[in-house]
């Protein structure tokens, strides 16, 4: 989602008014563009071939476009801390122009920080992407999830909250915020939020499954078991929730973890998702 939209606010940049701004991340020429365009989409389909044409591209002088490329040909190969530094230099490269495109390069570098196993990093980026953006959803709703794989269960829930306040209702949110209560061992937050998303969503097998361990640690085993057996019903045997499900039925309570997005957005390439 949030490198998609980057991309679409890249490609305004060829018009006109952006270069009246200051900012020239893109040169203004059509053929500027085009190499823009076809390198991001080599960059998101072949990632290891993009990395050295994305390079080539930067030392002929593609600017800041080229190094967006790079970067996320990095992301796409794996090499999640290396994008992230790019995602990082960018943005501070830009200086004080565009706080709202310095916004989406932080919030992408926060993203690869995730990937590359640092959470703790990818808060802090997360947060200067707030500090320039605070009206975005999905920045509060990554960084809470940031907070999340830290066990920090009050900064993630309250996070969700921030997101929940621009997007009222979201099932998404809702799911994630019921498993945060969860693992902060709050059930009737849990099965409050569960039970609010199955209003918009009634057949959501995440949202049933965090209903049903927020009934079970309540104490209601039969309520529970009703969640859990239709869990069973909508989603794939073997999959992650119906073990779930299963483990459930059993009577047992999920060990504390991190909230996974119920709807994973993708990173680079986004394709528009929360995510």
């Amino acid at each position: 989602m949030l490198f998609s939209r980057l991309a679409s606010c890249l490609a305004l940049f060829a018009a006109a008014p952006c270069a009246a701004q200051g900012l020239s991340i893109l040169d203004g020429s059509p053929d500027h563009l085009r190499k823009y365009n076809e390198c991001m989409n080599l960059a998101r389909a072949e990632p290891l071939k993009a990395l050295p044409v994305a390079e080539k591209w930067h030392a002929q002088g593609g600017g800041m476009a080229a190094r967006h490329c790079v970067a996320t040909a990095m992301f796409g190969a794996g090499r999640y801390t290396q994008a992230a530094a790019q995602f990082e230099a960018i943005a501070r490269d830009l200086g004080k122009e565009r706080p709202g495109l310095r916004a989406e390069l932080w919030a992408q570098a926060g993203q690869a920080f995730m990937e590359a196993g640092l959470p703790e990093k990818a808060a802090e980026a997360q947060s200067r992407a707030l500090e320039l953006n605070a009206k975005d959803a999905d920045l509060w709703l990554d960084r809470g999830l940031s907070f999340a794989a830290q066990k920090a269960w009050p900064r993630a829930i309250s996070d969700f909250d921030r997101a929940l306040g621009l997007r009222r209702d979201d099932v998404e949110i809702l799911v994630l915020r019921a498993a945060a209560w969860r693992n902060a061992g709050n059930p009737a937050k849990a099965y409050e939020d569960a039970s609010r998303a199955l209003k918009v969503a009634p057949d959501h097998s995440e949202a049933l499954l965090e209903r049903g361990f927020a009934s079970l640690a309540r104490g209601d085993r039969a309520s529970a078991n009703l969640d859990f057996s239709a869990v069973l019903r909508l989603v794939p045997p073997g999959s992650s929730a119906a073990h779930g499900a299963e483990a459930g039925l059993r009577g047992e309570q999920p060990p504390a973890a991190a909230p996974v997005s119920p709807s994973p957005q993708a990173v680079p390439p986004r394709s528009g998702g929360k995510k």
